[in-house]
Order: C-alpha cells, then sequence, then structure tokens
C-alpha cells in the first residue's frame, strides 16, 4: 500500500471509531420509560351532591372561596387543559392517554407539588379550576407596542399551569366551596387548613355552622366575622345618634348595590347589629344576642421564660454568666472599667493639671507659657 494512501486512510478510521463509540453511547427515552413511575390508579368519590342550580351569588361565593386556595398535587398533572373529572365519576382521559399526555406535553406538577387555583369560570354543566396560572399566558395588549425599538413591557414567558374541569350531569347543583375541594380529593388534596379552618374548628358546633355558611350573628367578635366573611370591603366609624358625646362604633360593610349589602356594627371588639339589605327585600335588622349563651375568651398573652411575673417587684435578675453555682467572683478583675469615682479602684485618678505660667516657681523660662498682651491681640492699624 502506498504511503500516501495510508496517510489518507488513518484518519478515516480514526473518526469512524469514534462515531461508532459515540452512536453506541447514545439512548432515547421513550414513553414507557418516562412514564413507568406514574400512578394511574384512581378512586371515585362518592359525595351527596345538593339540589338546584347554582346562581350568580353561588358562582360570586366559589370565585371568592376558592381562589388563591392552596393544595397539594395527588397525581402529576400535565402542563394545558387536559384533565376531565366527573362529579363523583371517573376521570378522564384513559391512563393510557393520561401518560402520553404527561410525555407530550410535560408535567406541570408533581406528586405533593403545592398548587394554588388562579382562576375559576362556569358554564352551564361544569366548573373550570386554573392551577398555577392555567395553560395559557395572559395576553397583553401592550406587548405589542414599543418605543425607539424598544419593548414598553416584557414579554411574558410560556404558560406552564394546568386546567381541571369539574363536570356535573344535568347542570352545576347549588355546591359550596369545601363540597368543590371534595370533589377534587382524587386530584388535588386541600387538606392544609387555613389560619381561618383552624380557628373556627375551636369554636362551638352552632358557630362552625354559621361561619360555613359565611353568616354574621351578634355576639361575635371581630375574629370570627374575619373567619366567616373575610375582610371587609369599607369601614365606617362614627358615632351614635351623631352625637359628638357619645361612644363611637365601627361598622363593616360587605357588597354593594344591586348586590346584597350587609352592615355589621361593632361596640369595641363585639357585634351589636347586623343589617342586610337585599334587592326588592325588607330591611333585616338584627340587635339581640345570637350566640346560645357562649362567651368568647378574652385575649390572653402567654408569659414566656424570662418575662417579669405579673405583679412581681422585686430586684431583676443576676445577669447571665458562665460561673458555675458558687463560684466567688474575683475582686480584681481584668479588663474591668474603672472609673474616679469607683471605692475599688487601688489608684485614683488624677487631674489634669494646669499649664505652667510665669508665676509658677522651679519653672525654666523656655517652658513657661507667654501670656499675650493686649497690644499683640489688637495691632495699630
Amino acid at each position: 500500500m502506498d504511503r500516501r494512501t495510508g496517510r489518507f486512510l488513518f484518519p478515516v478510521l480514526v473518526c469512524t471509531l469514534a462515531f461508532t463509540v459515540a452512536q453506541a453511547q447514545v439512548f432515547v427515552v421513550g414513553e414507557k420509560t418516562a412514564t413507568a413511575d406514574v400512578n394511574t390508579q384512581f378512586t371515585p368519590t362518592h359525595l351527596p351532591l345538593p339540589g338546584g342550580q347554582l346562581g350568580e351569588r353561588g358562582q360570586r361565593e366559589l370565585v371568592r372561596d376558592l381562589e388563591a386556595e392552596q393544595g397539594f398535587a395527588h397525581r402529576p398533572l400535565p402542563m394545558g387543559a387536559g384533565l376531565t373529572l366527573q362529579a363523583n365519576g371517573q376521570l378522564q382521559p384513559s391512563p393510557e392517554q393520561y401518560k402520553k399526555m404527561l410525555y407530550q406535553k410535560g408535567q406541570s406538577s408533581g406528586v405533593g407539588d403545592r398548587v394554588v387555583v388562579t382562576a375559576l369560570s362556569f358554564k352551564r354543566d361544569r366548573i373550570i379550576i386554573d392551577l398555577n396560572g392555567g395553560p395559557y399566558a395572559k395576553h397583553r395588549f401592550l406587548s405589542h407596542v414599543s418605543f425607539n425599538d424598544a419593548p414598553v413591557t416584557q414579554v411574558q414567558a410560556t404558560a406552564t399551569g394546568s386546567r381541571v374541569t369539574l363536570v356535573f350531569e344535568g347542570g352545576v347543583p347549588d355546591i359550596s366551596a369545601p363540597e368543590v375541594k371534595a370533589l377534587l380529593t382524587p386530584v388535588i388534596d386541600f387538606g392544609a387548613k387555613t389560619s381561618a379552618e383552624a380557628y373556627a374548628e375551636t369554636l362551638p358546633k352552632p358557630l362552625q355552622e354559621s361561619i360555613a355558611l359565611h353568616e354574621a350573628k351578634v355576639g361575635m367578635n371581630q375574629r370570627m366575622v374575619l373567619a366567616a366573611l373575610g375582610a371587609p370591603e369599607s369601614k365606617v366609624r362614627e358615632h351614635e345618634n351623631s352625637d359628638p358625646d357619645a361612644p363611637k362604633y365601627e361598622e363593616w360593610i360587605y357588597g354593594h348595590v344591586p348586590q346584597t349589602v350587609r352592615f355589621v356594627r361593632f361596640r369595641g371588639d363585639q357585634v351589636v347589629m347586623v343589617k342586610t339589605c337585599a334587592l326588592g327585600k325588607p330591611v333585616e335588622i338584627h340587635s339581640e344576642d345570637e350566640m346560645d349563651g357562649y362567651t368568647a375568651p378574652p385575649n390572653t398573652r402567654e408569659i414566656a421564660m424570662g418575662d417579669q411575673q405579673p405583679g412581681d417587684t422585686g430586684r431583676a435578675s443576676a445577669p447571665p454568666t458562665l460561673r458555675k453555682p458558687g463560684e466567688p467572683v474575683p475582686a480584681d478583675q481584668p479588663n474591668k472599667v474603672r472609673f474616679p469615682d469607683d471605692p475599688d479602684a487601688k489608684t485614683k485618678v488624677q487631674p489634669i493639671p494646669p499649664p505652667p505660667s510665669q508665676s509658677s516657681p522651679g519653672v525654666p523660662n523656655n517652658l513657661r507659657a507667654s501670656t499675650p498682651s493686649p497690644e499683640s491681640l489688637n495691632p495699630p492699624e
């Protein structure tokens, strides 16, 4: 073989061998491998559904109670609007299509990840629930506007949320937020309690039912009203009977015309009157106690370790130290700050002597301070 031919074949053989080795290390993850650990077991719920049809007021209450609610995913949620859950029924799509959707569209939330309800919409027979921003990016017209070839606003990134559609046979009933959460249990766990729910569970059963029905009763305190109705839209503080010498009251206002408007009046921390104004109905006024003899305990403060006990007029405790109990304190402590009036100081601090003058005996002439004469201070012009 010619030497020039060998020089040509050697690089070709090296490249072929490197390509063969590299090709042997390349592997492709298929659908079965990527979705092998996905659990497709499903257990439908068995929740008795209420009658009637969901009205506009019920829709507003669901939006108020469910938006911004947080839960935990019970199964991987695919990106997009692909999951349809029948009320007390099966989950669509089928297990094979569910795995295919996860493989093709990607995963929005994994098992145990926290999800947030960001939007709700209603149709005749379904409730559409968007999670973590929903499957579609919000369109903003400012993204098409630029100034000197520079965009006015930042272009929004691709949406990575998901959507679950809850379908009801025969139309959406007059359902409440806890019932919607119970129907979504196979997909999302809303078991994490909010502070208002945890507080409501400490109250008697009648008050728990009133808070669950979003009703304010005479005798409640402000914390109970917040747990039942949430934060008010506005507050008013006025004197009773417009008398400037009369005590003030605070009124919380919920809703606005033409909706139902509620006025909850407080005197101090207790509700003294609840007024409900609905369109086309007489005004309902409740001013009698409705707590069935229950009195909320006063606000108390727990005394932590180190706090001064009530009525304790003794001397303050000694400062912390690293000495053992009973160990004597040395008389001459190093690095101790000593003051002139310290009785333990061995040497008194001497005051600074005045500067030497001409009348001081024994002071050389070259060290005596010369007193300036008035002529030197005011020289003649």
